[in-house]
Formats: structure tokens, C-alpha cells, sequence
């Protein structure tokens, strides 16, 4: 049996962060049920309700967790009136009853413990208490601090902020791959696209995700279907989830489900609507590959005039999805000069 039923964790989670892990993992081995609040008014950029969603609940899914934004307060207390999200730079006893509120009408239980990792903790616990006892009795709320001087996880939420390649070891690679950025390498056949990738990853200290339709042909002896395009896409997208979590500032790309979606095309006449959705996965940073290159057939590539015309139509979409691209020309050097120059 554990000390509490119910417990709260209230924070930005701007970004969340090993400290806040800290303070979730006490909260869980002491209590039944942990509930948290995240909300920011204004938000912190890089890490919007989204992703403040994504990284709790992929970390934490036993936890009930409410992210707490103007849309959400709308959906929820309508029939109460207008009810406003507070400022972060608003006085300290508006938060507090703030949470209390969302408490008594989000879920209608006794609370027993708050735990933090802040001085403010015990007076935010003597607001709940007196808040609580207007709508109904109950025992009193306590405080449990974790960590208050920072001694088991030295880190806070604005140093990660200045620089979160720095401090990436505070991350869970589920947190840090959002702030990784990703690069990706289009162009035709033979435009160096595999090699630049590799070679990216080499020079940045970091890692690549190889096109894995060519991995699958190979596998399948040169013989792909419909259905195999939606697969290529859908793989290529779990590699880069996971390799970004395990990357360094950039995760360099060899194609994307655009690719893909142009194969479908080609090859099938038309492609599968989910497949169609993807190819529209934004990339921080897009390197066109002009086919200046020798050509260089493998055995398995159509030819230049196919070449050719795949640039084309990557000109073509490109320019349709008001995708921002560079252009990559000249010798392999020249081109990684021109990367480097982009990137830095």
C-alpha cells in the first residue's frame, strides 16, 4: 500500500528534463495515482504543448496527464464563462489557486500529496488546503520536496534551454530528439545523396538514416509492390525517430517519404493516401543533389535520362510545397563545403 491515492506534479516541463524525471518517478513510488499539470502562458518555443504531451505521456503513460492551454480550458469550462489561463509572471497565489480549480473540477477526488522540487511548495500546499475547504472537507494536502538543491540532478529547465546539445545527457533521447535538427538529401540517382549523409555524419560526430528502400529491394531481389511503398516510408520514419534520440545537434537523411511518394507514382500510377499524408514530413534543412555527378550504374539504377528527369520533378514538387532547399553542385568537396557553410 502505498502513503497516497493521489498525487500532483505541476510544471512547465519547458523541456522535461532528467530533474523532472526525478521528481515523477518519487511522486510514482509513493502514490496510487500521479496526476500532472503542464501549461505556459506564453509558451516557450521549442517546447509547445505538443511536444510538452509527447514526452510525458511516451515517458510517463500510467501518469494522467493534462496539458493545459486556452483551447483546452474553452473545451472543458465553457459553461463556466471565460476562464483564463494565468501568466507565467503572475503573482504566485493566482497559479495556486489556478491549479486548485482545475483540481476540484478536472478530478473531483481528494488530493493527498503535491510534490516539488522548489521552496515555493509548502505555501503553494496552504493554498490548495484553504482553497479545498470551500468546496468540501477533506485531510490535508502535503508537501513532499525532491531534490531542492539540486544535488542528485544538477540541471534546470533554462540552462537546457541556452544550450540542449550541451546538456543532452539531462534528456531522455525521447525529449532530445526534438531539438535535434533533421537534414535530409534529395536528388536523382547517382546524385551522392548516400554518400553525403554518410559522410555528414562522419564530420558532425553524429548518425545518418540510409534509405531503406533500397534496403528492401535488395532484400526482395529487386522486386517491390504497391503496398511496399507505404512500408519503405513507415520504416524510414521509426529509424529516424529513433536514431534522432541517439544523434548529435543534426541526424543527416538519405531521401524521404516524398521520395517515396514519387516512386508510387512512377512506378504504380498513383500512391496510398497515408503515403501521400507523409511526403509532406517537414525537414529543418532540405539539400537538393544536382545531378552533375558522374552517373555511376550499379546494376540496379535506371539510367541518366531517368536521372534527369527525377531532378526535374523534385524542382518541380519543391517549389509546389514551398519547400526551402539548396541546391548541391560541383565535386563531393564542393558540396560538403556548401553544406557546412549552410549548417554553420
Amino acid at each position: 500500500m502505498k502513503p497516497f491515492k493521489n498525487s500532483l506534479i505541476v510544471g512547465k516541463f519547458a523541456p522535461l528534463h532528467k530533474g523532472h524525471q526525478l521528481l515523477i518517478d518519487s511522486a510514482l513510488a509513493q502514490s496510487e495515482q500521479v496526476h500532472i499539470f503542464s501549461y505556459s502562458s506564453p509558451e516557450i518555443a521549442g517546447c509547445g504543448p505538443e511536444k510538452r504531451a509527447r514526452w510525458l505521456r511516451s515517458l510517463y503513460p500510467q501518469c494522467k496527464i493534462h496539458l493545459i492551454t486556452p483551447e483546452f480550458l474553452k473545451f472543458h469550462f465553457s459553461q463556466l464563462g471565460h476562464v483564463e489561463l494565468p501568466l507565467n509572471a503572475d503573482d504566485a497565489v493566482l497559479h495556486r489557486r489556478f491549479c486548485a480549480f482545475l483540481w476540484v473540477h478536472l478530478v473531483r477526488e481528494p488530493l493527498d500529496a503535491v510534490f516539488t522540487s522548489e521552496d515555493y511548495g509548502e505555501g503553494f500546499v496552504q493554498e490548495l488546503n484553504q482553497y479545498f475547504s470551500l468546496y468540501h472537507p477533506q485531510h490535508q494536502v502535503r508537501h513532499v520536496l525532491v531534490d531542492l538543491n539540486r544535488v542528485q540532478v544538477p540541471i534546470s529547465g533554462t540552462l537546457i534551454r541556452q544550450d540542449p546539445h550541451l546538456h543532452r545527457n539531462f534528456l531522455a533521447p525521447e525529449v532530445y530528439r526534438d531539438f535535434v535538427k533533421r537534414v535530409c538529401f534529395l536528388g536523382g540517382e547517382s546524385t551522392g545523396k548516400s554518400t553525403l549523409s554518410r559522410l555528414m555524419a562522419e564530420k558532425m560526430n553524429s548518425l545518418h538514416v540510409p534509405e531503406y528502400g533500397r534496403t528492401l529491394w535488395e532484400e526482395q531481389q529487386g522486386h517491390l509492390g504497391f503496398d511496399d511503398l507505404l512500408k519503405i516510408a513507415k520504416v524510414h520514419i521509426r529509424t529516424e525517430e529513433l536514431l534522432a534520440g541517439q544523434a548529435h545537434t543534426f541526424l543527416f537523411v538519405d531521401t524521404t517519404p516524398l521520395t517515396t511518394w514519387m516512386y508510387s507514382h512512377f512506378y504504380f500510377g498513383h500512391a496510398d493516401p497515408e503515403l501521400s499524408a507523409l511526403k509532406h514530413r517537414p525537414y529543418e534543412v532540405t539539400f537538393l543533389c544536382a545531378p552533375d555527378f558522374p552517373f555511376v550504374q550499379d546494376g540496379t539504377r535506371a539510367g541518366e535520362d531517368f536521372r534527369a528527369r527525377q531532378h526535374q520533378w523534385y524542382l518541380e514538387l519543391l517549389q509546389q510545397m514551398t519547400i526551402p532547399y539548396t541546391l548541391l553542385t560541383g565535386t563531393l568537396e564542393e558540396r560538403i563545403c556548401k553544406i557546412m557553410e549552410v549548417l554553420t
